[in-house]
């Protein structure tokens, strides 16, 4: 969340970032006026405190000097005092429960840097990769999900029947392929010294909110055992939407030191999400669904080295797409565009060739696809998570700086190279640095289908 104090010395920068954001209806005067209540009536508390400590110190001085009659006053004196002290805290609590509250509903800050828009249509193309010396590709590249239905690699149908739609079987080589880009992201970044972690998949409440998936994004999660829409606890779990989750929050309430930065873990995980606010949308094949693979690299840093953490990060996220031969582009996001919690946000999309639309790269069709967001939250989510480092170790502790990126998400990834390495026969050529992962395989050519319904289809003799 966003420091308080911030928000009371500069309302006018925090108002002009949520109109950057365009976000309208929060009322800024009304979290104003519920923190000056809050600090007026501790500060009253502290007097209190201070008076109720006097006269219990003069208690037994009366008593001892016989004075019965003062003790007696000064005891009911600091009966009073304890009784309006409590009324004070008890109304001290409701204003930071409510203040706390509104500021877990405020994102961050864009980064000066940050260029200003409403959407993504604004967003600022960095660079483009690997297109001067782009592949021979078909006349025309079959989109994946036809092409992994021919190669009988990809299998939405029968998860449609064992789970609903929105998810997939992978078969054969399109299971090997998965596992595959796992272990060769994996690789990669370990090459960058990036410390491997495998955390759980269940995450409770505190740990979403840590993050910045609740309260705001809780209809795009699964719950378990309860509707996401439901009241719902700290303690409450939920499925992993993200790595991000469990790696940030791994050192929730935690003091690191200056020597621990900056830290840099990697971690695979199956991620969940319900995709609530986007039905109607990329139906088709495994561009967009509710259960997917991905490696995320999560970074601690200290505040001053953080912008030049996510510019390395930026490079460290690419690095997987420069070996796999894969054209990409970066992105830097508007405004309008930044996620809740993000002050800076680096997009890689990948070309997938296959699928014609309209915000595809000029005169060579297809679309691009997101693969990874690389994100600077500054101290947001430390201040949500309780992360801070003693730059010294006699120095007070601070709120350090998290960073991350996909490494990348790994079946939009495969889904580029489906299409962008297809050859006019309806295979896919393997590239080279994956081929050691796939048992030496240089190019997948599918597998003979099974079952009654291929012999009806006229896919099978």
């Amino acid at each position: 969340m966003i420091d308080r104090q911030l928000l009371r010395d500069e309302p006018e920068r925090v108002r002009d970032a949520l109109a950057a954001r365009n976000m309208e209806g929060v009322d800024i005067d009304r979290v104003l006026d519920v923190y000056d209540e809050w600090r007026s009536l501790k500060a009253e508390g502290d007097d209190l405190r201070h008076e109720r400590n006097e006269v219990s110190q003069k208690i037994g001085q009366l008593k001892q000097e016989g004075k019965d009659e003062e003790a007696q006053e000064a005891i009911d004196r600091s009966g009073e005092l304890k009784t309006e002290l409590q009324e004070l805290e008890a109304r001290a609590d409701e204003l930071e429960a409510e203040l706390d509250e509104a500021l877990m509903e405020l994102p961050n800050l864009p980064h000066e840097s940050v260029p200003v828009g409403a959407d993504e249509a604004d967003n600022e193309e960095v660079r483009r990769v690997g297109f001067d010396d782009r592949r021979e590709l078909p006349d025309e590249v079959t989109p994946h999900y036809d092409l992994g239905e021919e190669l009988d690699i990809i299998d939405e149908g029968r998860a449609a029947k064992t789970t609903g739609s929105g998810f997939y079987f992978l078969k054969g080589e399109g299971a090997m392929l998965e596992h595959a880009l796992v272990q060769f992201m994996l690789d990669v970044h370990r090459e960058q010294e990036y410390v491997d972690l495998f955390p759980p998949i269940p995450v409770k409440t505190t740990s979403m909110e840590g993050t910045g998936q609740l309260p705001k994004f809780a209809e795009d999660a699964y719950r378990i055992g309860g509707s996401e829409t439901e009241d719902y606890d700290d303690d409450d779990l939920w499925l992993c939407p993200t790595a991000e989750v469990p790696v940030t929050n791994m050192y929730r309430d935690e003091i690191l030191l200056k020597d621990d930065l900056p830290l840099k873990h990697q971690a695979y995980t199956p991620n969940f999400r319900r995709e609530a606010g986007e039905h109607g949308t990329e139906t088709r094949g495994i561009v967009r669904v509710h259960q997917f693979n991905k490696v995320e690299l999560v970074n601690f840093v200290e505040p001053d080295e953080s912008y030049d953490r996510l510019e390395a990060l930026v490079d460290e996220a690419a690095e997987v797409l420069d070996r796999l031969g894969l054209p990409y582009r970066v992105l830097s996001l508007c405004t309008g565009d930044l996620t809740f919690a993000s002050a800076k946000t680096y997009d890689l999309e990948v070309w997938a060739p296959g699928t014609e639309s309209e915000d595809g790269p000029e005169d060579l069709g297809g679309r691009w696809l997101e693969v990874s967001s690389a994100s600077n939250f500054e101290d947001f989510q430390a201040r949500r998570a309780g992360l801070r480092y003693r730059p010294e170790r006699h120095e007070s502790a601070e709120y350090l700086h998290t960073l991350n990126a996909s490494g990348t998400a790994v079946g939009r990834v495969m889904v580029a190279l489906l299409e962008y390495y297809q050859n006019e026969d309806g295979t896919v050529d393997v590239p080279e640095p994956l081929q050691p992962y796939m048992g030496g395989r240089e190019v997948i050519e599918g597998h003979e289908p099974v079952g009654e319904a291929a012999v009806g289809a006229g896919k099978k003799d």
